[in-house]
């Protein structure tokens, strides 16, 4: 297996047009290109025949997460605009919990224009909801870790504030605002869990037509949940992919879910990187537990680091730790269990669970082209060259793939 301190990311880009930036959605989603990868050989196709692409008695999970209004302006008095970009909870710190929570909520932002907050100014909205004037109040309560504190009067939720002040955060590559049409084009047809700061875009693709086909052909469907953070977006600045501070994600494990996931092993097709690094982290999770089950604490949250994964001795299969991660659940009467997951899949990874991967077309040297890099190895720049010499789109609003690493 190749050192993870070795990767360069140098090696991993490639150049990328302005012009194949895809910055509008097609009009129906299922229209657009679908080009699979099958054990080296390639074709091309629309993404509404999907269905027939895809080996037998596959499983596809998808991530449900929904995105969230997440960019929030304030106005100093001196008129200075203040922009917050929020990108994960610190109390409650649970996203669940947070996305519901009345009258107080903390989150770790990105701060445009920080330089102008002062310390201990408090910057204010009011605005109307449901026949009521609310005053939103935030406050700069850690200057070093960018964490704001909101505090609101009124039995409303911190979601229903966010769906009244807050906009869309699109990625930044796109270059332009958000429009009304975004709030229903950059959002799965299948997205639920309110809390993504960014599209699980792989799934974009999909209509109620496709997912109705691929029931119909006895396709099994699952459904997860990571919360994709603005750090999908952060430009990898250091020359080694391990020195990259990857971004963390929360994500939630289902006990009853386990059970189908543990059943379908050698079946599962994975609908975007997000839903991929989710599986794997169940993983590392259930290999952790594996290893240590007397460090595991019922009522804390789990966290995956990012080096974890890199380990040079043998491994269990995944139905052995899967095994051993849903007998401690239910020892502990756990339905569900939450945590954290900094997984950096880079080329030489040892994939545990997924068969394949649904995913669009992503940014040079980025960590989503490692992670292709490392499901597919070498073969990703013939998918890459393929995909430019076809005149395929690319990023959040573009074209797909299908990729089978083996026929």
């Amino acid at each position: 297996m190749s050192k993870p301190e070795d990767i360069r990311l140098a090696d991993y880009a490639y150049e990328l047009p302005d012009d194949r930036i895809a910055r509008f959605p097609l009009a129906e989603r299922d229209q657009s290109r679908l080009l699979v990868y099958a054990g080296g050989g390639i074709r091309h196709q629309h993404f509404y025949e999907l269905p027939e692409q895809l080996p037998v008695g596959s499983v596809l999970v998808f991530n449900d997460t929904k995105v969230i209004r997440a960019r929030l302006f304030f106005r100093r008095e001196t008129g200075a605009l203040i922009e917050l970009l929020l990108l994960h909870p610190e109390a409650p710190h649970e996203l669940a919990l947070a996305m519901q929570a009345q009258g107080d909520v903390s989150w770790s932002c990105m701060i445009g224009r920080k330089k102008r907050w002062k310390d201990g100014e408090v910057l204010q909205r009011t605005f109307e909801l449901e026949g009521q004037s609310v005053t939103l109040f935030a406050t700069l309560i850690d200057r070093d870790t960018n964490v704001v504190a909101f505090h609101w009067e009124g039995a409303f939720t911190w979601a229903e504030l966010l769906a009244r002040l807050g906009e869309l955060p699109l990625p930044p590559y796109l270059n332009r605002e958000a429009t009304e049409a975004d709030l229903e084009t950059y959002q799965t047809v299948y997205a639920r869990e309110e809390g993504a700061v960014a599209a699980p875009t792989a799934g974009l693709h999909f209509t109620e037509a496709v997912l109705d086909r691929l029931r119909a052909q006895g396709m099994g469907l699952e459904y997860v949940t990571l919360h994709v953070g603005a750090g999908t977006f952060l430009p990898v600045k250091a020359e080694h992919a391990m020195d990259h501070e990857m971004h963390v994600e929360q994500m939630i494990v289902d006990r009853v879910q386990l059970d189908r996931l543990r059943a379908a092993l050698g079946r599962l097709i994975v609908v975007g990187t997000t839903s991929m690094r989710l599986m794997e982290s169940l993983y590392w999770l259930a290999h952790q537990l594996w290893a240590a089950p007397e460090a595991a604490d019922p009522a804390r949250p789990f966290f995956l680091p990012k080096e974890y994964p890199y380990q040079p001795e043998s491994l269990p299969e995944p139905a052995e730790v899967l095994s051993a991660l849903a007998d401690w659940m239910d020892q502990h009467g756990l339905t569900r269990w939450s945590g954290e997951t900094q997984l950096l899949i880079l080329p030489g990874y040892r994939f545990q669970m997924c068969r394949g991967l649904i995913t669009n077309y992503h940014l040079p040297a980025s960590t989503l082209i490692l992670l292709v890099a490392a499901f597919i190895g070498e073969d990703w720049r013939k998918v890459y060259d393929t995909a430019l010499a076809e005149g395929y789109r690319f990023l959040s609003y573009g074209d797909s793939s299908l990729l089978l690493p083996e026929a």
